[in-house]
């Protein structure tokens, strides 16, 4: 901070000089010193003005970062929440996606089946007879 006030004053010394030699050459009756303090302590007071904006400005800029973090945030929660989602769907539905429509009625005729075979052999009580047609 005080090599930006040491740079601040050389500039300053330096426009001084220069107004100074131009209100001379002009026949000002306002003395040198009079005239580069009153514009030292002026500038003096613009730069603390200055950085108490630029303070002010900082932290608005802060709070307006904070907001949009929290913004992009709640947004990144809410996908992760349908991707979740979506997850939960595909892996339910991941058995029906084995088989085809086709393959699913082939196997489901397959069961029908083998449910009429069991169901004859009890029926008929475990043992074979020959029938003969009787003439």
């Amino acid at each position: 901070m005080r090599l930006r006030q040491l740079c601040l004053l050389a500039v300053l010394m330096i426009g001084a000089t220069a107004h100074a030699e131009e209100t001379s050459s002009t026949g000002s009756s306002t003395p040198l010193s009079l005239s580069a303090g009153s514009q030292i302590t002026e500038l003096q007071q613009r730069l603390k003005e200055s950085e108490r904006l630029r303070e002010e400005l900082g932290k608005q800029l802060q709070s307006a970062d904070a907001a949009r973090e929290s913004a992009q945030l709640n947004r990144l929660r809410q996908e992760n929440q349908r991707l979740a989602q979506q997850l939960k769907e595909a892996q339910g539905g991941a058995l029906t996606r084995w088989l085809t429509e086709q393959q699913q009625w082939f196997v489901t005729g397959g069961a029908v089946a083998l449910i009429a075979l069991l169901c004859g052999i009890f029926a008929s009580g475990g043992h074979r007879r020959r029938r003969q047609w009787l003439n």
